[in-house]
């Protein structure tokens, strides 16, 4: 979690809410300006992403094995901060590290997760606009929120109670708002598959990050920047290949070829559509692994979420999307409900660096 700092005072890590990497040695400005980066690459790669995967869709592709491939394929571009960024010397530990056969297990769950995760992503862009799609997907904070409960053991409070339930006010408002703006030809019931999809792939990725994390806390016990990169690429790794699978098991690789002819903005623009798309990815990832190696999974999960408030602004220059009054209703919901979870992790980080405060000047009074 971000903590209040003061000018003088360096990056203060609180056990349990941040990476054990020794960010005390990063001085402020550096950390403070890795972490912007961090959220522009998140905010700008997400963003990008949804908006190139919708115009895909806009101008005549229809391949949802594709653009769920595309998600993935481009995880060798983390090969360069894996092999360019150095990791400090970890701290030694008493416990063996997990055998080959476990990590490989876990990786290969993921990644099947991951892929199952975009494919229902994929769907729901398909069917829903843009600025509908970020709406709903806005909800993965409260599945977040459940399932830390029960995986992570993360306590529910009034704030992070009502969090969940206008996220899910919000989420529920487009499921009956009747004045859709899905795009041409879809109908009422493929909106509804498309509803259900996002709202289930907003689930599946709360479900991962929570998974994730009890990995780095139960399994591999460290969370520095090489694991966290190794996860993100193995487990982009398998996802990828089970992409590959679906796209040729489905036969929808017959059709790549008219559907790049038949694109409307050409074939060097759908090649550059998919290769840009791919690209924004990975850029979104390098912003994710940055947070969780930086903050925490879980803020990178809300930085995550607030760039999906960036989406539908985007879409409605971009495609003309409505900005009817239900939309509007659900955002503002959207932004109360991050609102609330920001504001109960700022509770719980400034209950930890005074218990930590406490603690230090215990052991300075007993030293003395």
């Amino acid at each position: 979690m971000l903590l209040p700092i003061t000018d003088n005072e360096e990056p203060m890590i609180v056990a349990g809410t941040m990476s054990d990497m020794p960010l005390n040695k990063y001085k402020r400005w550096q950390w403070w300006f890795l972490v912007s980066l961090s959220i522009s690459f998140l905010i700008v790669g997400q963003s990008a992403a949804v908006i190139l995967g919708r115009f895909y869709y806009e101008q005549g592709g229809n391949s949802k094995w594709l653009a769920t491939l595309v998600q993935t394929a481009a995880f060798p571009i983390l090969y360069i901060p894996f092999f360019t960024i150095p990791s400090p010397p970890e701290a030694s530990t008493s416990s063996a590290p997990p055998s080959i056969k476990v990590l490989a297990s876990i990786y290969f769950v993921l990644g099947i997760l991951i892929a199952a995760d975009n494919m229902m992503y994929s769907t729901g862009l398909l069917y829903l606009s843009a600025s509908t799609y970020a709406l709903i997907c806005a909800s993965q904070l409260a599945f977040n929120a459940v399932f830390a409960y029960f995986i992570n053991s993360q306590k529910f409070t009034a704030l992070i109670i009502n969090s969940t339930v206008v996220l899910t006010l919000s989420a529920s408002l487009l499921a009956v708002n009747e004045d859709t703006d899905e795009p041409s030809g879809v109908s009422k019931g493929k909106y509804i598959v498309g509803f259900l999809c996002t709202l289930g792939a907003s689930a599946v990725y709360s479900l991962l990050l929570s998974l994730m994390q009890l990995t780095f806390e139960k399994v591999l016990k460290r969370e520095t920047f090489t694991v966290v990169l190794e996860m993100q690429i193995y487990t982009s790794l398998v996802a990828t290949c089970a992409s590959t699978i679906g796209l040729f098991a489905s036969g929808e690789w017959r059709s790549l070829h008219g559907e790049m002819e038949d694109f409307q903005k050409g074939e060097v623009a759908y090649v550059m559509t998919l290769v840009w798309t791919a690209i924004a990815w990975q850029v979104c990832s390098v912003g994710v692994v940055g947070l969780i190696f930086l903050v925490s999974s879980l803020y990178s999960n809300v930085i995550s979420t607030v760039s999906l408030a960036v989406t539908p602004i985007a879409s409605v220059l971009v495609f003309h999307d409505k900005m009817n009054g239900v939309k509007i209703i659900s955002m503002l919901l959207a932004l109360w409900g991050f609102a609330s979870y920001i504001y109960q992790n700022y509770l719980d980080d400034l209950k930890a660096r005074r218990a930590q405060a406490v603690a230090s000047k215990s052991h300075n009074d007993s030293s003395c």
